[in-house]
């Protein structure tokens, strides 16, 4: 049987487990914060993964495009 291919890389998965920590204890923002400090905050487990995997992207991971 052949083996299957990680969709996402394990350093991207970490990234996305951080931010739903973050999420969870109710410290995830999304947005630049800025001076007026406008971030809103995360309230879905969906924004949550989205954040981490942006993140993930960033940083030069592999994460499939975003759709």
């Amino acid at each position: 049987m052949a083996k299957s291919q990680r969709k996402y890389s394990p350093k991207a998965s970490h990234d996305v487990e951080l931010e739903m920590r973050r999420y969870k204890r109710g410290t995830a923002r999304s947005g630049k914060g800025g001076k007026a400090g406008k971030a809103g905050k995360v309230k879905s487990r969906a924004q949550a993964i989205a954040i981490g995997l942006s993140i993930a992207r960033k940083k030069g991971e592999k994460v499939p495009k975003k759709k």
